[in-house]
């Protein structure tokens, strides 16, 4: 499981450095995940500026300016909440590139509207808006989490396609 996202992360780092970009993240289900892949590639202080990880409320509102009404009409598992995640870790960075992640991992938490594996998910470069993509995956907690950290790098592969 962990060699492909390596290898996501390997192929990201590449990109990146390519192009002299820097990365951001904004966590929250995954808890700091997604950093710690990216991480583990060598030389990644060269495209990885820093990684939010906020996992609550009161930490979105705080390091990445994420409105509290945003929070109370749509809530912290909302297209609307990833995406301010997403232009809150560009202006708190010096990165070119974001991604957002925040969703209901289990074994509880979930409702109707959202039950247990919808995860949210927003990519933006700095100077664009943010692109979300809501995501309803299968499986136990470390399932969910590790699916959300792999569509996060290979949607971020996507905005760099390969020269």
């Amino acid at each position: 499981m962990s060699e492909h996202l390596d290898t996501l992360a390997a192929e990201l780092g590449r990109r990146l450095a390519d192009r002299g970009l820097k990365l951001v993240t904004a966590e929250s289900c995954t808890g700091g995940w997604i950093s710690k892949v990216v991480t583990d590639i060598p030389g990644s202080s060269g495209w990885l500026d820093r990684g939010f990880v906020t996992y609550s409320n009161a930490s979105k509102q705080e390091l990445l300016g994420v409105a509290a009404e945003t929070l109370a009409s749509a809530g912290a598992v909302s297209a609307e909440a990833v995406a301010e995640m997403a232009q809150g870790a560009l202006a708190n960075s010096r990165a070119d590139l974001a991604v957002a992640v925040s969703g209901i991992a289990g074994p509880g938490g979930g409702s109707e509207e959202k039950p247990v594996g919808t995860v949210f998910f927003a990519w933006m470069r700095r100077g664009e808006g943010p692109i979300t993509q809501r995501v309803q995956f299968a499986g136990e907690r470390e399932e969910v989490r590790h699916q959300s950290v792999r569509l996060a790098l290979e949607r971020l592969l996507e905005l760099l396609p390969a020269r």
